[in-house]
């Protein structure tokens, strides 16, 4: 028989709003209806009791990376758990063709077997003139033929990918991933704002960490951000780590895009949970110092260390954003985005168990992820009703 568990007391962010002393029910890995007298109770009153995060960007952590082999993925993996993400969508960084396509054909089997959500290429369809923390030397343009191969490797698992649409073959290669089923997304780009238009037009539907490795708004010359700010079909992606983002540049996203288009990423690298010192990004070297990533050579920022609880304390406390807007950006808007809101997102009976238990200052205290704890809360009061 299936384990039940109810979790009382706890303000629960639903999406209807917040209720005040709610009640989740738990039964095996689901949110059910109430459940019959047998099931343990865990009194967690005084906390908020918010779905589990949705991070659709994420390079690695815990001292490993996605582009390494399956223990090191599995590390980040289990890295983030603890930090409240139980759905992640695994990035690349950009490398050769034939090492991206192979790191494909890992992922995917991990993909199959329910550790990550899918795969998100970021590089090598990227412009050198916006290239981040990418190698100059492995880009390549978006040719349809070249992007159909990584998609083709990824066994159905291709979640995402991000490409610079002015580039010669972006236009199609956009199309052809809305065609298949992947998601477009705009970023590292020097695109003008008449080629992004063309790029939305076409189908693509996020905007990679919207303001960073794009030209900066201009009046004259508003290129990509006012595109992709101002279409209604488009997600963008912010990250909220206080480095990448001034505040007023985040409230700008918020005030234009509105809660429902923003998707709080990470852009973590390996360094993320664990702290300073050298690390690899794909081919290049990165410095962290004082939660910093920068490549050794040139200074680029390179990814964050964030991981996404500091993402949602940041917005309520720092950012001032509504709790339930804060939930939206993390976890409700990313699993629409992968179509994975029928299973995660929110906490509604028939969903997976996917939680986060948060202290009155937003300090997280408990993550379960499909019904099982990964950070049990150890609360005293554990009874059977």
């Amino acid at each position: 028989m299936a384990t039940r568990k109810v979790l009382t007391g706890a303000r629960v962010v639903l999406p209807t709003g917040t209720v005040d002393g709610g009640r989740v029910f738990v039964e095996g890995t689901r949110i059910t209806g109430p459940s019959p007298a047998d099931a343990e109770t865990v009194d967690v009153s005084g906390h908020w009791l918010v779905p589990g995060f949705v991070d659709i960007h994420n390079h690695g952590g815990g001292g490993a990376s996605f582009s390494g082999p399956a223990e090191d993925v599995l590390t980040a993996v289990r890295t983030h758990r603890r930090h409240g993400t139980t759905t992640l969508v695994a990035s690349t960084v950009t490398d050769d063709m034939d090492i991206l396509t192979r790191q494909a054909g890992l992922l995917s089997e991990l993909a199959e077997q329910g550790d990550i959500a899918g795969i998100h290429f970021e590089g090598p369809f990227i412009s050198p003139c916006r290239k981040g923390a990418h190698s100059e030397a492995l880009l390549r343009d978006p040719e349809p033929a070249e992007v159909r191969k990584l998609v083709d490797a990824a066994r159905g698992h291709a979640k995402m990918v991000t490409l610079a649409a002015e580039l010669p073959g972006g236009i199609d290669s956009v199309r052809l991933l809305a065609e298949h089923g992947v998601i477009a997304a705009i970023g590292h780009t020097d695109a003008t704002y008449e080629q992004t238009v063309e790029a939305i037009e076409a189908g693509a539907t996020v905007a990679t960490h919207l303001f960073n490795a794009m030209p900066a708004l201009g009046h004259r010359a508003p290129g990509p951000i006012a595109a992709l700010l101002e279409d209604e079909r488009v997600t963008v992606e912010l990250i909220n780590d206080g480095t990448h983002l001034h505040p007023a540049a985040l409230e700008l996203a918020f005030h234009h895009a509105g809660p429902d288009r923003v998707a709080f990423i990470t852009d973590a690298m390996d360094a993320a949970g664990i702290g300073d010192g050298r690390y690899m990004l794909g081919p290049l070297e990165v410095e962290v110092s004082e939660g910093v990533a920068r490549l050794v050579e040139g200074g680029s920022i390179a990814g964050s260390t964030l991981t996404q609880d500091r993402a949602f304390r940041r917005a309520v406390t720092v950012d001032h954003l509504s709790v339930e807007h804060a939930v939206a950006a993390l976890s409700a808007n990313p699993a629409r985005l992968l179509g994975m809101y029928d299973r995660v997102g929110s906490l509604e009976p028939g969903k997976d168990a996917d939680l986060v238990l948060l202290d009155a200052d937003f300090a997280l205290k408990g993550v379960m992820r499909r019904g099982e704890w990964v950070i049990d809360p150890q609360l005293a009061s554990t009874t059977r009703r």
